[in-house]
Formats: C-alpha cells, structure tokens, sequence
C-alpha cells in the first residue's frame, strides 16, 4: 500500500474525495461530446466551415489524446492530486475563455487548451481512487462507479448539451466547466489524500512528437475534405506525421522512461485490443458528430429533443457497464466483446440507410439502441484483455495507453469520416464506420481463434466479479 501525505487540512472523507475524483473524470469525458448538439449553433455563430466544424471535437480529443502518456509520467513526478488540481485550473480557465469565444480560431485555441488541461488531470483519477479506498468491497464500488462513469460520460454530453444549447445558449457547454472545476480544485486539497511520489522523468521528446505526429495526420485528412488529397501542402502534412510517429517509436524504443514501453504490444490479445480500443471510438464519436447534425437538420428537432434523442444509448451504456462485470466473471471477455462488435457494427450499418422522410423510430431508435449495447458491452472486456498480465511496473503506462487509444481513435476517426462525408456523403461516412468496428471484430476473432481459457483469464474474470461486488 503507498505511503500518503496529507496537506494540512485534510480530512479522511472517502465519499467527498470519490466525488471530487469522479466529477474530475466525468468532465474531461463528458467535454469530447457535449459540444456536439452544440455544432449548428457555434457553426452560425462563428461562421465555422462544415470540415472547420469537425476541429470544434478534434482540438480538444487531439490535445488530450496526445498528451495523456506523458500527463500520466507528470503524475509521478510532481504528484498526483497536484497535476489533477493544475489540470482542473487549466481546464476550468480555457473553458471560461472558449465559453467568450469571439471568432472560430479563439474556440479552437480554448478547446485545444482544454484538451492539455484534461491531459494532466485525466491520468490521476485512477491512482488517486487506489489512494483512498482499501482493498476489498470499498475499492470495488468506487472502481465500478468510476467505470459507469467513464463508459457513459460521453453520451451523457449529448443530452447536457442539448439542455443547455436550447435552455440558455452554446456558450454554456463550456461556461458550466466554471463553478464544477472551481469547486472540485477547492475540495481536493481538503478531501482528496496524495499518493507517495515515484521517481522518474519525463519523456518530453516523445510527447512532442507522438502529439506533432497525431496533429498533423489529422490536419491531413480534414484538408482532404476542402481542399482535396492533390494538393502539396496535404501531402507535405501525411509526410510530416509519417516522419514524426516514426520519430516517436525511435524514441521510445531508445528511451529507458518511455511514455509507450513497447514490450507491451508483445502480447497478440493485448496488441488486438488497443486496436480494438482506437476503432470503436473512431465510428463512435463519428456517430454522435453525424447523427445530432441529422437530427437538427434533417428532422429539424431542437437541440435539447436532439439530445434527449440520444437516451436510448446513454441509458444502455449506463446498464451495461453495471452488468458487464458480472457477465465477463461467469463468461469470459471474449462472448461478450464479439456480441457488443456485432451490435455496433449493425447500428453503423443501419444508420448508414437513415432518412430523413423515416423518422426517428423506424430510422435512428433501434440503431442507437443497438449501438448503446454494444458499446457498453465492449469497453470493459477490452479494458481486461489490455490490462491482465501486465507487469507492476507497466500497469500505469497500460492504462495511459489505454485511455490514449480511446481519444486519439475518436479524433482520428472523425476526421476520416468528415473526409469521407465531404466526397461520398453521411451514407457513406456511416458505412465506414461500420467497417471500423467490422474490422475490430474481424481482428477480434482471428486473434482468439483457437486460443484456449488461460490462467491469466481465469484470473481476469476474477478480478472482474470483484468490481462488480
């Protein structure tokens, strides 16, 4: 068990601390999606283009994303609960900002801030939960909560942000971060205890270029969508991100503190599941972008009917992550992974065939449906097979990666998707989709064919009926 310190002042509170912890990890989350019934009215007002809109999500996805590896090394060095509160000042400041945002390239900046103040604070949330609850029954209940929390945060965004758009204005997706960063950065050093710092250093030279590389492969595809894949400067940016990702595993195979320690892609389950852990997230916030735009302008709803419209998912994500626990202990990970592939991958598929003349029962109720069980079925036996069998001393890194591949797959899903929408249209943006998540199965299937129950499963579906206690 880590040694703790205390400021002066604080008190052993474990629920007041959950709080505070859960809050922080449920804003970061919550801020990759709530903007998204937002994207019409910020759109009108700042006079984004319809590729520009897509950066309004990627800005903030692409900073967090890049930054969280060396944001979770940052947390060893200086402490925890000290990166999650300059973190949380970070990103309760650039909110305040985006929220006053005259001009499209001001929201950008703000929202790209945001991302870096998610980025420090993010890593934290896990080890400071460890911190504060014993092993045994408290630890598992604040684990299963963290994890509600983390799986539907983001759908949660759709329908906050529908309620705030239509109730007072845009600018209140990013205004309503003020008083919650304010109070939870007032609270943590009363409630929240600090873990014994770690000796280590920070990988900044891979930070920069996994976080150069992941832009400017971004950048390339969005330019794709207005400016076409002929131009020289789209090709000089696929050039540059080639040679800075390249840079970047130079680096870390070299670098005895690397942010990405390498031998953990050794394993062949581990390696499917991070791609597996890029590909979902890529048709999902591809989803969300997509779907509330045609909700608003092809059914013409409101932006809080927009978001309400999106509770089927949110609801499924919600209850399955409550039962996902219990179903991997008695079956394994694999069933319940390819059964939630499956739904997404048919959700995708038949979003792709949505009308406008359909409705929203027949044409956009059951593929959310669809796609809220798969999505809650997914991310907890994927969070196993990345996790089980790693060593001590790589658990941290596992789990940065973990979250890395999350964001960085959205963002980076996204802005193929927008370049697929801009030449071929939603229908076709939506098919892609499905083919990410086909692929995640297709990978899925191939790596387990064969593979027989091990120990270290065995000891993985353990561990998973401890959380759900």
């Amino acid at each position: 068990m880590p040694v703790l310190t205390r400021a002066p002042g604080t008190k052993p509170h474990p629920t007041i601390a959950l709080f505070v912890i859960l809050a922080c990890q449920l804003m970061v989350v919550l801020d990759a999606t709530v903007v998204n019934i937002a994207l019409p009215s910020i759109q009108h007002a700042l006079h984004f283009t319809p590729a520009g809109l897509s950066w309004v999500i990627n800005a903030y996805t692409l900073t967090f994303g890049g930054l969280l590896l060396l944001g979770g090394r940052a947390g060893d060095v200086f402490g925890r609960r000290r990166m999650l509160m300059a973190g949380l000042a970070l990103f309760t400041a650039s909110s305040l900002v985006g929220g006053l945002a005259g001009s499209s390239t001001m929201l950008l900046i703000a929202r790209a801030v945001q991302g870096v103040g998610a980025a420090m604070a993010a890593p934290s949330t896990l080890a400071l939960i460890t911190a504060t609850f014993e092993e045994g029954p408290p630890r598992n209940r604040a684990l299963g909560l963290f994890t509600a929390v983390s799986a539907g945060g983001s759908s949660l965004g759709l329908i906050l942000g529908g309620a705030l758009t239509s109730w007072a204005s845009w600018r209140w997706v990013l205004f309503i971060n003020v008083p919650i960063g304010i109070a939870i950065i007032l609270l943590a050093p009363r409630f929240v205890v600090e873990p014994a710092r770690r000796p280590n250093k920070l990988d900044l030279p891979g930070g920069v270029l996994a976080t150069g590389g992941l832009a400017a492969l971004i950048y390339g595809f969005i330019r794709i969508a207005s400016h076409g894949s002929d131009t020289a400067l789209t090709v000089a940016f696929f050039v540059a991100a080639v040679a800075a990702l390249g840079g970047f595993v130079a680096v870390e195979v070299r670098s005895p503190h690397a942010l990405m320690p390498l031998r953990l892609l050794a394993n062949r389950s581990r390696s499917v599941a991070f791609v597996d852990m890029l590909l979902v997230p890529a048709a999902m916030y591809g989803t969300f972008f997509f779907t509330s735009q045609f909700l608003e302008n092809g059914l013409h709803y409101s932006a809080i009917t927009a978001g309400f419209a999106f509770l089927p998912l949110t609801g499924l994500i919600f209850a399955m992550s409550r039962v996902t626990p219990r179903l991997v202990a008695r079956y394994g990970p694999t069933p319940l992974l390819l059964t939630g592939l499956v739904s997404i991958t048919a959700g995708m598929a038949w979003l792709s065939q949505e009308q406008a003349s359909a409705g929203y029962l027949a044409g956009v109720f059951g593929p959310l449906l669809l796609f809220g069980f798969g999505a809650g079925s997914c991310f907890m036996p994927l969070a196993f097979s990345i996790l089980q069998g790693v060593d001590r001393n790589d658990a941290g890194a596992a789990s940065g990666m973990l979250q890395t591949m999350q964001q960085v797959g959205g963002s980076l899903g996204l802005a193929v998707l927008v370049t697929v929408a801009a030449n071929g249209g939603r229908s076709s943006a939506m098919l892609t989709a499905a083919g990410f998540t086909g692929g995640a199965l297709v990978l899925t299937l191939i790596s387990r064919l064969g593979v027989r129950v091990t120990s270290s499963e065995a000891d993985m579906a353990e561990e998973a009926e401890l959380v759900a206690a």
